[in-house]
């Protein structure tokens, strides 16, 4: 039995429909969906039943036969100021996951951040020193102090233990995110609305606006990396999940443009001055660790990605993967 927390959110969801393709439906999915319409993201998902997040640890005890638990819940907004309820969410619930997971040795893999690199002065490579690393927001501290904790305070580990460097994620099942959406997800609807896509000038000389570059890396390849690990328990470690392609904004918006078989139109406009210092304007995944650790199937560029996610799923009525 598996244990997906966050099942019903935009990775984690996407995680269940993965395993469930793989033939798994021995799945417990942990979530807070409240009021939102993240119920939508289960609909269509085999599982067993579904715990609240403040319920489950109380449960876990109770629970017999889990092998592994694939930790995606988290406050996952880069902008949320509250730090303890980041340092409860982000911090407090995947150590006491990882305590048990180390109690009864049975895998675990869990949501990083590639937030925790900070501006990327000091590049992107999983293998450097985390206790160097300077996130820019509360949420990549967050996220970085339990890379800390695993680091120097773990004394007892799982049978398995990842920490997955989640750099700019696109795809199906994330309509509910609000502001966090990705850019391809925000573009197609100002295209639908509008006709055109409004992109961020640059405050940066050293980029031209929609210059801005990021390593946007599709839901799909995640949760195939996801579904490697659960297949290889011999592999632990902490791990960056990107492309390794840096790739513009513009070019971003020309793909979504292209998936729809129109020409590009895009529109620069401000960026908000509470961004401006904190907004990270290159980012690129080193994938030599990963693949070194023998994953070897290849990640969709941006055209790619940006074609299944609008056509198959986007430009659908039924959306949900």
């Amino acid at each position: 039995m598996i244990v997906v927390t966050g099942g019903a959110g935009f990775i984690g969801s996407c995680m269940v429909r993965t395993l469930n393709d793989a033939g798994i439906k021995d799945i417990i999915i942990v979530d807070n969906i409240a009021s939102t319409d993240k119920w939508m993201n289960m609909r269509n998902k085999q599982y067993i039943t579904y715990y609240h997040k403040n319920e489950f640890l109380a449960k876990l005890p109770e629970l017999e036969g889990i092998t592994a638990i694939i930790h995606m819940g988290a406050q996952s907004a880069t902008t949320e100021k509250d730090f303890d309820y980041l340092w409860k969410n982000n911090f407090e619930y995947t150590k006491a996951l990882w305590n048990y997971c180390a109690e009864k040795q049975i895998q675990f893999i869990y949501a990083s951040s590639a937030a925790t690199y900070g501006d990327g002065e000091q590049g992107f490579d999983d293998r450097m020193d985390i206790d160097k690393l300077l996130p820019l927001n509360g949420y990549g501290y967050s996220k970085q102090l339990f890379d800390q904790w695993v680091k120097h305070q773990a004394t007892c580990f799982p049978k398995q233990h990842v920490g997955l460097k989640f750099f700019n994620v696109y795809g199906p099942n994330e309509y509910f995110k609000g502001s966090m959406a990705s850019m391809i997800f925000h573009g197609f609807n100002q295209i639908m609305e509008t006709g055109k896509v409004k992109l961020f000038k640059s405050c940066n000389p050293n980029y031209e606006d929609g210059g801005q570059l990021r390593d946007f890396v599709y839901i799909k390849d995640i949760c195939s990396v996801m579904l490697w690990l659960l297949q290889h328990p011999e592999v632990s470690g902490l791990f960056n999940v990107g492309t390794g392609r840096a790739q513009s904004f513009r070019e971003l918006a020309e793909a979504t443009f292209h998936a729809l078989g129109m020409e590009p139109n895009i529109e620069y406009i401000e960026m908000p001055l509470h961004l401006r210092k904190k907004y990270q304007y290159y980012t690129k995944a080193e994938m030599s660790k990963l693949r070194e650790a023998g994953y070897d199937k290849p990640f969709m560029n941006l055209e790619e990605g940006a074609r299944d996610y609008v056509c198959n799923h986007l430009a659908k009525d039924h959306e949900i993967y």
